[in-house]
């Protein structure tokens, strides 16, 4: 697991490349998995470094991205960002990610400088911290410790909600958001597939097939991820081949540092 750590680390530390026209330009390498394509979450997180990156006097507060092709594992990530608007408060890209000359995901991306005002919230009770008898282990793509009571690997069917508590190791303030973003990405399939008896996230490949289309978060507050966060999930919808999720990101001590929503293509066996 530190090991797996450490290379996902190294790949949200992007290199800057010489600008083309008006675009800034990074290049990420992608994370050494026992996996066909790049996983989306690895995306997510550099979109969310690379905005950061460029706007280092404002956070990133929203990104909506879409796939329309899926990436190569064996080659880098170049990612071209154009600036919309750069104001004292708000910051707007457009952002591309390429391999080989080709798009494999856009991002439109808001950026905003903390601003004094109200603060509330309004969230259902957070639930106590899971003893560690439920950590879970086989999680491969989320290398720090995960606790949750539900088992996403169970084929029994139920209602399609699930809640994870994520802690990882200590990391730099400034790469929080990008790991978080990355963490959204793995588990909202799973969540849409657990009223669904006898198929779970594990089947995806051969018992059926799915692919992220598009994912958005919001970031609200400023957090840290190694600290405990909960990330609680619900699906509300599984048709027409597409299945659609949506969760928050809350602290130990309630607070709602981050909200995400995801669409992805599902196809079941007739």
């Amino acid at each position: 697991m530190t090991e797996l750590w450490t290379d996902l680390v190294a790949c949200l530390n992007l290199d800057e490349q010489p600008p083309l026209a008006d675009t800034t330009v990074f290049e990420g390498r992608n994370q050494k998995l026992d996996y066909h394509r790049v996983f989306g979450g690895q995306l997510l997180g550099q979109f969310t470094r690379a905005a950061a990156l460029s706007f280092p006097d404002k956070t990133v507060k929203s990104l909506h991205v879409v796939f329309p092709r899926e990436g190569r594992a064996d080659e880098p990530v170049r990612y071209r960002l154009e600036r919309a608007h750069a104001g004292r408060t708000f910051a707007t890209v457009t952002a591309t990610a390429e391999q080989a000359g080709k798009i494999i995901a856009t991002a439109s991306i808001s950026l905003h400088s903390a601003e004094d005002g109200p603060d509330f919230h309004s969230v259902a009770p957070i639930p106590a911290l899971p003893s560690a008898e439920h950590k879970i282990d086989g999680m491969d793509l989320l290398p720090w410790e995960v606790r949750s009571l539900t088992d996403l690997n169970d084929p029994a069917a139920r209602a399609p909600d699930y809640e994870l508590w994520m802690r990882t190791p200590v990391v730099e303030p400034a790469l929080s958001q990008a790991i978080a973003a990355y963490a959204t990405d793995l588990t909202l399939i799973g969540t849409a597939l657990l009223p669904v008896a006898g198929f779970d996230q594990r089947g995806n490949g051969t018992a059926f097939l799915s692919a992220v289309t598009s994912h958005t978060l919001w970031f609200h507050r400023p957090f840290r991820t190694d600290d405990w966060l909960l990330l609680r999930q619900h699906s509300p919808l599984l048709a027409h081949g597409r299945c659609f999720g949506r969760g928050d990101i809350l602290t130990e001590s309630g607070s709602l540092v981050a909200s995400y929503a995801q669409e992805a293509m599902v196809r079941l066996p007739a």
